[in-house]
């Protein structure tokens, strides 16, 4: 990342009303170049465990990639797309044996210390970039709501709301490959902001609603406030809530810590802020 930007992060992880916590998110600093973060979104399905386990793998599995990822000499888009691969593998072998249907989404990014991000994606968990609040770039859903608004057969405002939105027709752990939509970010600026989220949250909010929140903002203070507006409006029916945010701002005028990367957790997990 050049001199003249820092990060600031947050993640953020709710129940919402369900009986089990299916979605996992998580932040990875990377062990030997503090400028390198990534950033995981994985929302289970399967059953009371098998859900749960699924998103646990593919954190194991984006762990496991990471601590052997170069910075320097690795390809971004090969990394990311091996922890689709191999997280799927291991999601079908676990259901092999254990006689489970459990199935995963992922929404991940990986920002390079030269101020570049890149973007992986199975499922309907999202990701979004905003710079100075405006859309730049949102992930396009592998769902059946999405392919209605690809054919024209929907808008995006009929869609919300719709009885099949949570039928996917891509993820880990099915019987086909999963998909593995990449997108590259070549140069980030102060202003931009990055996140990853799963359906329990996008699911309450119209884009320009998150661009605003993300914006005015700081990183934590905005994961406190989505998730508690998505629990809000979500009228005592809410899905697993799970996100992970990262801000690129400019340095403060104060002499910088040692360590200058600002790296704060915004949610404790299961954390009720209604």
């Amino acid at each position: 990342m050049p001199t003249q930007f820092r990060l600031t992060a947050a993640t953020g992880l709710h129940k919402g009303d369900r009986q089990y916590q299916q979605d996992q998110v998580a932040l990875f600093q990377h062990a030997r170049n503090r400028e390198c973060l990534l950033a995981v979104v994985a929302d289970g399905m399967g059953g009371r465990s098998g859900g749960r386990k699924a998103a646990d793998q593919v954190l194991l599995t984006a762990k496991q990639l990471f601590e052997r990822f170069d910075p320097v000499t690795d390809q971004p888009r090969k990394f990311l797309e091996a922890i689709v691969r191999e997280a799927h593998l291991v999601i079908r072998l676990t259901a092999v044996s254990a006689e489970q249907e459990p199935h995963s989404t992922i929404a991940a990014f990986l920002i390079l210390p030269e101020g570049q991000a890149h973007c992986v994606h199975a499922g309907d968990s999202r990701i979004y970039h905003y710079r100075w609040g405006r859309q730049v770039y949102r992930s396009k859903d592998h769902s059946y709501v999405q392919s209605l608004i690809d054919s024209g057969e929907l808008t995006e405002a009929e869609a919300v709301g719709h009885p099949g939105s949570n039928v996917l027709v891509g993820c880990l752990g099915t019987d086909a490959e999963p998909p593995a939509a990449y997108h590259a970010i070549q140069d980030l600026e102060v202003g931009d902001v990055l996140m990853a989220c799963s359906d329990g949250l996008w699911a309450h909010f119209t884009s320009q609603e998150l661009g605003q929140s993300l914006h005015m903002l700081g990183a934590q203070d905005a994961a406190m406030f989505l998730v508690s507006k998505a629990r809000e409006r979500a009228h005592g029916s809410g899905d697993n809530i799970s996100l992970v945010i990262v801000k690129i701002e400019s340095l403060p005028e104060e002499p910088a810590s040692p360590d200058t990367l600002a790296l704060r957790q915004g949610l404790d997990a299961d954390l009720d802020l209604t």
